[in-house]
């Protein structure tokens, strides 16, 4: 039988290979990107149906978007605030440094 592994062993070799520290990050900003969209939703007490009707999308579409499926272009993330009664703000960030 195979030995089994820590989840932090099994995560730094996934980590290792090139490119995921990348895909890594771009879930990162779908996943965040969703979540804020499903709270703020939520708060003005919106079902997905009616956000995407304010927003010219499709219910399914936001559903993606709100579990982190889709990685939103400027525009689509315009609509989407608009629609939450948000002002979209883009930041660009220094990357940490190395340690």
């Amino acid at each position: 039988m195979a030995e089994r592994r820590a989840w932090s062993d099994k995560r730094a070799e996934i980590m290792s290979r090139p490119g995921a520290g990348v895909a890594y990050e771009a879930a990162r900003i779908r996943f965040e990107l969703g979540e804020a969209v499903r709270r703020r939703r939520e708060e003005l007490g919106l079902t997905q149906a009616e956000l995407a009707e304010r927003a010219g999308l499709k219910q399914p579409a936001v559903a993606r978007f709100e579990a982190g499926g889709t990685m939103p272009t400027i525009p689509m993330l315009e609509r989407l605030a608009e629609a939450l009664e948000l002002r979209l703000s883009v930041q660009l960030q220094p990357l940490p440094e190395a340690s």
